[in-house]
């Protein structure tokens, strides 16, 4: 790595206001899912529903998801120190794994719960309390979601953009309790509570799956995908001086994206142009890798030596 990244080593003041939202956005989806939480206690114990009970569980993830976020915003500038040079990413993948095993058991709990009010109904008390309830939390949802979109259009976030994903998501699931409480509420009918709760466990046991998929990704340093590694392929193919490449190994830690790899050269080349020719390559990259640290070795090009990528190739054979 011959220069800095400026996308993510500046301290300019468009940089400052940037950062600034960030932490206001974190903060308010906290807060939101807090709010939401002691809401959603409160008419569960009052109305009995199983269905305000995955909403409330629900909450209570979002409010694991916007602390790790948030730990992740506030941490995104932190550099790397000697003990942790690759700096301190995976933090968040261990807190994301951790999270998704909470997940699983919480919604296979509730999973079961649904199944048994499904063969012995129980009627919603108070369930106008749970409406109210829970209409207060489409609107909450709404509005975090529009700002949310406001702080991803000025600082291009990623962190935000999966808590955006995320609580976009919820708005589907509070939409469909307060259905189930409606339905049941005009009604009568006892099984919209623990059929709308079913289903909603079951897109939460998804969910746990995707977030412990990604977070073993990054946990085992897995390559970025292929697009990826064909885009940053073609990158460097595409620079007059670059005669090949290979050895290319890619890898993630929470935001940060990690790209190493072996650049060839004409061997009669000056070693400050090809130093030049390394800095043109790295800007390059970071301009399409806003969030990556390049490192490039250089080498003559031919050069009969040890390839990681021959190693592999005969590992598939």
């Amino acid at each position: 790595m011959s220069i800095a990244n400026p996308y993510i080593q500046g301290s300019t003041p468009d940089e400052r206001r940037n950062m600034a939202l960030r932490r206001q956005v974190t903060m308010a989806s906290l807060s939101v899912a807090v709010v939401l939480i002691a809401a959603k206690l409160a008419a569960y114990m009052i109305t009995d529903s199983v269905s305000i009970m995955t909403s409330l569980l629900d909450s209570t993830f979002d409010a694991l998801a916007s602390t790790v976020t948030m730990v992740s915003v506030l941490h995104a500038m932190t550099p790397a120190d000697e003990e942790h040079r690759f700096g301190h990413g995976k933090v968040e993948a261990l807190a994301a794994m951790g999270q998704s095993l909470f997940i699983f058991g919480s919604a296979g709990y509730l999973l079961f719960e649904s199944m048994h009010r499904f063969f012995h109904p129980q009627p919603v008390k108070q369930a106008i309390v749970g409406i109210g309830v829970m209409l207060a939390s489409v609107v909450l949802t709404v509005l975090l979601v529009t700002f949310q979109k406001y702080v991803i259009r000025r600082t291009a976030s990623v962190a935000i953009s999966a808590d955006h994903l995320h609580y976009k998501g919820d708005l589907f699931m509070n939409a469909a309790v307060l259905c189930a409480l409606g339905l049941g509420y005009f009604s009568r009918w006892p099984y919209y509570d623990p059929l709308f709760a079913c289903a909603i466990s079951l897109i939460l046991l998804g969910g746990a799956w995707q977030i412990s998929r990604e977070s073993y990704g990054i946990l085992m340093d897995q390559e970025l995908s292929d697009a990826d590694r064909a885009k940053i392929e073609a990158l460097v193919a595409a620079h007059p001086q670059a005669r090949a490449m290979h050895d290319l190994r890619t890898r993630q830690s929470g935001q940060r994206v990690f790209i190493e790899f072996h650049l060839e050269l004409d061997g009669d080349l000056p070693l400050r142009k090809a130093h030049d020719v390394t800095e043109d390559l790295e800007r390059t990259l970071y301009e399409a890798f806003p969030q990556s640290e390049v490192l490039i070795h250089q080498e003559p090009a031919g050069l009969d030596d040890h390839r990681l990528d021959d190693n592999l190739n005969k590992q598939a054979l």
